[in-house]
């Protein structure tokens, strides 16, 4: 990619489709793998993000891989905290109380000055990243800062869910009941996919502030961010780590194309026509995949794939 891609491809389609990579990761594993039903992802992030901010200006001798840990730890305590309702609600009533999450979160950056360090329009910026003596400046040098991260995270998180803990998160995803009868505690496998799906939230939510906004505000992390990464589960795969990576490119590629690809044809659109169309295309999609393929594009790929592997020999 170094080679291949110019700086304003880095900076407005790569580095974004990986950050959004790894908090969809984050959010697949708590929706897809676990069956917690959550619509505050992005409030999530956004603890991470401000985290991440008061403690590089007020304990600035802290190396930034250090930041990074302690703000998805941070975010992981207060997703475990609103996962707490998930004990004795589900479904709707789930979706619900996170969205409410969402609300909150988004008032208290928004209210309380001292997140922001007493900034005057509530917004915040942050200076270039160094680590080890590097300067993560260059979109280049973002790049692989972030594909770095986003590679620890994808294994930790196959890891994760092909290990004893993802089998008590399906187990608990396909019948609770029968999963706590068989000795699985819905406490703790609820709670840890709380948590560690805001862990990955909370890193993603630091990556997009610190490398790819460098400046933001409350709304940065609003519930249009968490509507997106939820679309991007469902037209991806729920239950699969794959399906993250396919649509963080899918949901970033189509605002594009409908900006480009009309003119090229000699059909130029209003970019007000653009935004209502990428909202079709997308209800449309997601109702499509909901009925016909539930699993996603990752389920597409792998049907693909073994159709390719059988070729031209179908039997």
């Amino acid at each position: 990619m170094p080679v291949l891609a110019s700086d304003y491809m880095f900076r407005a389609l790569i580095i974004p489709f990986v950050i959004l990579a790894i908090a969809a990761i984050g959010l697949n594993i708590l929706v897809g793998y676990c069956g917690q039903i959550s619509i505050g992802q992005a409030a999530f992030m956004a603890v991470g993000a401000y985290a991440a901010y008061n403690l590089v200006i007020r304990v600035p001798q802290l190396n930034f891989l250090i930041v990074l840990l302690l703000a998805g730890g941070i975010a992981a305590l207060v997703g475990a905290l609103f996962g707490i309702p998930s004990l004795r609600i589900k479904g709707l009533y789930l979706a619900v109380s996170t969205l409410a999450a969402q609300f909150f979160i988004d008032w208290m950056f928004a209210r309380v000055k001292w997140f922001t360090n007493y900034s005057s329009s509530g917004s915040v910026s942050t200076a270039p990243i160094e680590l080890f003596g590097w300067t993560i400046a260059s979109p280049v040098d973002k790049y692989l800062f972030v594909l770095s991260i986003a590679i620890v995270l994808t294994l930790a998180a196959k890891n994760l869910v092909r290990g004893h803990v993802g089998r008590s998160w399906m187990a608990t995803r396909d019948m609770d009941v029968a999963a706590e009868v068989i000795g699985i505690r819905p406490l703790t496998a609820k709670l840890s996919a709380f948590a560690v799906s805001s862990f990955y939230a909370g890193v993603a939510g630091a990556l997009w502030g610190f490398v790819h906004l460098g400046a933001w505000e409350p709304l940065a992390f609003n519930i249009n961010l968490s509507l997106n990464l939820l679309f991007m589960i469902i037209i991806g795969g729920m239950g699969s780590l794959l399906g993250a990576y396919f649509c963080a490119a899918f949901i970033l590629l189509v605002p594009l194309l409908l900006n480009q690809v009309p003119g090229a044809l000699g059909v130029p659109i209003s970019t007000a026509l653009a935004s209502h169309l990428e909202s079709m295309i997308f209800g449309g999609l997601i109702v499509f995949f909901l009925i016909v393929e539930p699993h996603g594009l990752a389920r597409l790929w792998a049907i693909g794939k073994e159709k390719l592997r059988l070729w031209p020999f179908p039997h």
